[in-house]
């Protein structure tokens, strides 16, 4: 007889278990001679050698499947048992989709320019993707992250912005700056929320494999093997965004996202995404991406909205 234990770590266990232990009873019915015992966060296997490494190979497998969809089927366990895995391959890999997030949501680019968006991270390592609220440019720049960290292309990833107030006054704020500036990068753990489960994201952010940060927790340090997003870059001084790209260490990628018409920074100060935009735009493996009107994934009112301020502004 052997015996092994699985670890279940930050697995959502109801979920990954199925309702009423339904597909954990799937597995057993498939090894009758072997015991499956759950211990907390980990799976005890005991049973004859064969059957046993038969069983943490699929345990391996359903837990990959769980880690990159957030969920597992009845149906896709079985289809694991029986070792029919190329119609959930295909699944997994369909066209446009960038990453599986919670309860089977799919995130993908939903326009021309998010795709181009997706197109140039995976060839370039630093990508600029520059338009107006609403057109997807942050949810997208996170999918990306997360796609990168289940993939185990990179160890780490690191969202960060300025602390700019936007009309509000941050020093009378309680707490540190970081505690400050945490209601300002709501957007983006709502955004991780959505692809990354509650139990993981809580051991990623413990663990600081997810850091979120302001931009001044960036100065001195040399970011490796990270996928990197600046937001509202918009409101960067130009010295600001130099000490940023100039973190990046080996096997990272960057990507800053930024709207031009919606600067915070004081009217004698130039904003370092349009001072980027001019000195940068000829390097190679550097990409621009302009998302506009026709990338807004909101309320179609947002839209009316965003071209009638462009309209007054002319």
């Amino acid at each position: 007889m052997t015996e092994k234990t699985i670890k279940l770590e930050a697995v959502a266990l109801n979920e990954f278990f199925g309702i009423q232990n339904e597909n954990i009873k799937e597995i057993a019915k498939t090894y009758p001679q072997s015991k499956i015992i759950s211990r907390g966060d980990e799976i005890y296997l005991k049973g004859p050698e064969k059957d046993v490494n038969k069983l943490e190979g699929l345990f391996e497998k359903l837990l990959s499947h769980f880690e990159k969809t957030g969920k597992l089927t009845l149906d896709a366990v079985k289809n694991y048992i029986e070792g029919e895995t190329q119609t959930i391959d295909e699944f997994l890999n369909q066209k446009d989709v960038i990453v599986h997030g919670n309860r089977g949501l799919i995130v993908k680019a939903k326009t021309l320019n998010q795709k181009r968006l997706v197109e140039a991270s995976e060839k370039f390592d630093i990508v600029f993707a520059i338009g107006p609220a609403g057109t997807g440019k942050t949810y997208t720049a996170v999918a990306l992250a997360v796609r990168a960290l289940k993939d185990k292309k990179i160890k780490k990833i690191i969202i960060t912005r300025p602390a700019v107030e936007a009309g509000e006054n941050l020093g009378f704020l309680p707490g540190d700056l970081k505690e400050k500036i945490d209601p300002y990068l709501r957007p983006i753990y709502d955004a991780l929320e959505d692809m990354v489960s509650s139990e993981k994201l809580k051991l990623y952010l413990e663990k600081n494999t997810i850091e979120i940060a302001p931009l001044a927790y960036m100065r001195g340090r040399t970011l490796d093997n990270a996928f990197i997003l600046l937001d509202e870059a918009q409101n960067t001084t130009p010295m600001q965004l130099k000490m940023f790209l100039t973190r990046m260490g080996p096997a990272s990628k960057i990507i800053v996202t930024g709207d031009k018409s919606q600067v915070d920074l004081p009217k004698n100060q130039k904003s370092g995404l349009e001072d980027a935009e001019r000195k940068l735009k000829n390097i190679k493996g550097i990409e621009f991406i302009e998302l506009d009107g026709k990338d807004v994934v909101r309320h179609p009112l947002v839209v009316q909205i965003l071209e009638a301020y462009e309209k007054a502004d002319l």
